[in-house]
């Protein structure tokens, strides 16, 4: 046992109650760090988005969502299944992704705060699976695909970043 456990449990054995913690400060008394300043003055600099304002990267998301969800569904009905490849999609699958796309895509062009959050996490599993299959591949038309998905959906991303944050949030219910 080490020396300091055996005082320790001398102390606690002994009745002797430990010496009492230097009070902190509250939160709200606390200096503000740098990164919060920084952060409140980016705050400051937001203004939310006009009504029939759409900056260029949700445009491209609108359009993206739009090409996807109408392009699978158009397959899908054409084929009565949906195929990339070898692999074969289940048509009932293909069908709930494309009116998901589609909802999504309606949505972010009303500039539904939902509706670019719901695409920013698709856009993020879509970015990690092709990540993956960048590991995975066997030519250099699968590596630069990989690459042009990753690095278009990351920058795309990016950017929905600060649409999301100057769109009105939604308020929750019961509260005005």
């Amino acid at each position: 046992m080490a020396q300091r456990s055996r005082k320790r449990s001398r102390r606690r054995s002994s009745g002797a109650t430990p010496p009492p913690r230097p009070a902190t400060t509250p939160p709200a008394a606390r200096p503000s760090s740098r990164s919060e300043e920084r952060n409140a003055a980016v705050r400051a600099t937001l203004t939310p988005l006009e009504p029939g304002e759409r900056p260029w990267s949700l445009k491209i998301a609108a359009l993206i969502a739009l090409l996807i969800g109408g392009g699978d569904l158009i397959a899908v009905i054409i084929n009565g299944k949906f195929s990339v490849g070898n692999a074969h999609a289940g048509a009932s699958g293909v069908i709930l992704f494309s009116v998901l796309m589609l909802v999504c895509a309606v949505g972010m062009w009303q500039l539904r705060y939902w509706a670019v959050l719901g695409f920013q996490a698709i856009l993020a599993f879509v970015i990690l699976f092709f990540s993956l299959l960048l590991l995975r591949a066997s030519n250099v038309l699968a590596v630069l695909a990989a690459l042009v998905v990753v690095g278009g959906g990351g920058y795309l991303f990016y950017k929905l970043v600060r649409v999301l944050s100057r769109l009105n949030m939604p308020k929750p219910p019961g509260r005005t």
